[in-house]
């Protein structure tokens, strides 16, 4: 196991910044926020700079107000290679965004699937983060060395407390970028739980857990760990807050929408969690609020900032997603239509929509296929649908479908997807005994556009 010394950074470096933009919601002085540490936890950014700012400027107010030691934790997914910014900027904003994290607070950095998107060598990535001062941990292997990219656990001394960090990857190898493919080895994740978690987490000291592994496997995991250890998930984009006995289990987002602040009082005690919403209107941090427009303005086409459509109000990711699948039902005349969450970025702004920040939110293209299920079929597909808000952890599948507009009171119902949920029917549906045929001419966004005009 790797140890690494860190030592409370004074917030008194923040307070200046902090007094001319004062942290949002503030209400009382610092005592008054819960005593501990600070796990100030973040997953799934993927390029959002709409609120990159903004979530940069949310943890330099929350470091500066508490006065606890904080720790900020990136559990995977920094990057967005369908972001034709980061793409062709080489994500100089991302880079920037967490050279500045890195100053505010140590950083702890778990790697997900899009680590490679801009440079398709994992190395680089771990190579440039660890430059920064970042501890990059990942129990996925480089097969050209057989050796681990970074270390797959770590203690840390916080403020004279050890924190042990143990963290793991999805081994879904077509969620990774295809030119790495080859270079990655990676364990299946329960597995590697039972094999390792025993030797990394230890009684009587603070125990994380970082899984980009997916709610599904972290379910099984979860009854592996010491009770009052902090496991945090990534990977599905969902918000999730589960107690299990004194531990812990957290899924703050994605998008930039959300970060969660964990606080744990003391070695084996509970986090409690404060979730701290991204207002992509709020002023930005300092260190980047002239650089994202800068960037922005030198990498956008005309093309890019065309307007393709409209929208009455601004949609959330939920929202976005529950248009698409009623536009596609509507345009292929069926009576319900289907698609994948983590299709979708941090949703659609209101009024005028640019084909960057169309092709931000709707972020796969697809064809449309379709099946006829009789009502009961039916009926126990959307038990696994529109898994937002209180839905029950128990019946999490990860990733899963929107399912738009209601259909009911018909013995058999048409309904319409796109091909990538319907070939991989198993997950998606949760059944492999449905009968898709093609729809010709159209495809995810075409339809999307059309319902947008």
């Amino acid at each position: 196991m790797t140890v690494f010394p860190i030592r409370r950074r004074s917030a008194l470096q923040l307070m200046a910044s902090a007094a001319i933009m004062p942290f949002a919601g503030l209400v009382a002085p610092a005592r008054a926020f819960q005593a501990g540490i600070d796990f100030i936890v973040m997953a799934d950014l993927h390029s959002a700079y709409e609120r990159t700012g903004q979530l940069l400027a949310a943890v330099e107010d929350r470091v500066a107000a508490s006065g606890n030691p904080s720790v900020i934790i990136i559990n995977g997914d920094l990057f967005e290679s369908g972001n034709i910014v980061a793409s062709r900027s080489s994500g100089e904003i991302d880079w920037a965004f967490l050279e500045a994290l890195a100053e505010t607070a140590p950083v702890v950095f778990n790697i997900g699937n899009h680590e490679a998107d801009i440079d398709n060598d994992l190395a680089h990535f771990v190579s440039r983060a660890q430059q920064l001062g970042i501890t990059v941990l990942t129990n996925i292997s480089d097969t050209r060395t057989g050796a681990l990219y970074a270390p797959a656990s770590a203690s840390l001394d916080v403020d004279g407390k050890t924190v042990n960090f143990a963290a793991l990857g999805v081994d879904n190898l077509f969620t990774y970028p295809k030119p790495t493919r080859d270079q990655l080895s990676i364990p299946e994740p329960v597995q590697w739980a039972k094999d390792n978690l025993a030797d990394q987490l230890k009684d009587g000291e603070v125990n994380i857990v970082l899984s980009h592994a997916g709610v599904v496997p972290d379910k099984a995991i979860l009854p592996m760990l010491p009770d009052g250890t902090l496991m945090i998930g990534g990977h599905d984009h969902l918000n999730i807050e589960h107690s299990d006995g004194d531990t812990r289990y957290l899924h703050t987002g994605c998008w930039s929408t959300a970060c969660t602040v964990a606080t744990i009082p003391a070695a084996g005690a509970p986090a409690s969690f404060t979730r701290l919403d991204i207002d992509a209107e709020a002023p930005a941090s300092e260190r980047l609020a002239e650089l994202i427009p800068a960037v922005m303005a030198a990498h956008l086409t005309a093309d890019d900032t065309t307007v393709v459509g409209t929208t009455g109000k601004a949609l959330s990711n939920d929202e976005t997603g529950l248009f698409v699948a009623a536009a596609m039902a509507e345009a292929a005349g069926a009576d319900i239509g289907f698609i994948g969450h983590t299709t979708f970025g941090a949703g659609l702004p209101q009024g005028s929509v640019s084909r960057y920040a169309f092709d931000s939110s709707v972020r796969f293209d697809g064809t449309l296929k379709q099946a006829t299920v009789d009502a009961e079929t039916l009926r126990q597909i959307l038990e696994r649908c529109n898994q937002f808000g209180d839905f029950p952890f128990d019946k999490r599948t990860g990733d899963y479908l929107y399912a738009a507009p209601a259909a009911e009171g018909k013995d058999t119902f048409v309904l319409v997807c796109n091909d990538w949920s319907a070939t991989n029917a198993k997950n998606y549906f949760g059944r492999d005994d449905l009968t898709f045929s093609d729809i010709d001419d159209m495809n995810v966004k075409s339809v999307t556009l059309a319902a947008m005009k």
